[in-house]
């Protein structure tokens, strides 16, 4: 089953609210895809931003660090060329031009996958996709099934891609726009409403800082949708360097298959997604 049909047929899919799931795999543990020669590359340049933590910043020592550079590192590694690979860090808004010009080999910045794009980039399978979430106040902490919020006020952020999830898929729940993610954690933390729906990344980070009070904990979920979350953050290359973007999916899926994608997953996000 494709990762399309998979999330057309499952939109929500619930895994523990509590302890941290494992890495959502994007591959197919038992396929094999074949092993590519990359031998004739004389170097192979990575091109991302240094302002995207945890994916990608700069460490108190000044160095480059994040998810996805280690990512980087552990893909150059499966591929045998960690010898030839490269990370240059470059404001997001260069990213394309940088790569139509061959300034890089391969951009992995979160760019979402969109038509546009697809006109003049490929793109490897998604290695990691950010589900939405609900979070709820402590006295709610019990509440297994995000439906049972049915007479009480669930957070948004107005006109967002969650608002419109929410209304897709929990119509019977009441919602309450905010203007942003700051407005909207302060309702949570205050009590102005009983539950937020939001992105499970930066609602994960909130949860467990001190900005939080340790108010709320997560409650059903996470859940899943292509049609409203996109395709997730995949490596992308020039159309003609397609070859590579098989690469990446080949070392992708022998990183999951080894468990090192989870284990990168948990070094940089510990309370889960």
């Amino acid at each position: 089953m494709t990762l399309a049909c998979l999330l057309q047929a499952q939109p929500f899919t619930a895994l523990a609210s509590e302890a941290a799931p494992p890495f959502p795999v994007m591959f197919d543990a038992g396929e094999h895809l074949q092993k590519p020669d990359l031998s004739v590359l004389l170097r192979l340049r990575f091109l991302t931003t240094n302002d995207f933590p945890p994916f990608s910043f700069m460490d108190q020592t000044g160095h480059l660090t994040g998810f996805n550079i280690e990512l980087t590192r552990a893909i150059c590694a499966e591929l045998s060329v960690a010898d030839k690979c490269e990370i240059q860090s470059v404001p997001f808004a260069d990213l394309e031009i940088a790569l139509l010009s061959k300034h890089g080999d391969a951009v992995i910045a979160g760019n979402a996958v969109s038509p546009r794009l697809r006109q003049d980039f490929s793109f490897s399978r998604p290695y990691l996709l950010l589900p939405a979430r609900f979070a709820v106040g402590r006295e709610l902490a019990m509440l297994r099934d995000p439906r049972d919020l049915q007479g009480k006020t669930v957070g948004v952020i107005a006109n967002s891609t969650h608002q419109a999830m929410l209304k897709a898929f929990f119509p019977a729940l009441q919602q309450q726009p905010f203007p942003d993610s700051a407005a909207l954690m302060d309702a949570l933390k205050t009590r102005r409403v009983e539950a937020v729906f939001t992105d499970g990344l930066q609602l994960s980070f909130w949860v467990a800082s001190p900005a939080s009070g340790q108010c709320c904990s997560f409650t059903g979920g996470p859940y899943l949708s292509q049609a409203f979350l996109g395709e997730g953050m995949t490596i992308m290359v020039r159309k003609e360097d397609g070859f590579l973007a098989q690469a990446f999916d080949y070392a992708l899926a022998s990183l999951a298959r080894k468990g090192k994608l989870d284990r990168l997953a948990q070094q940089y996000f510990p309370s889960g997604l």
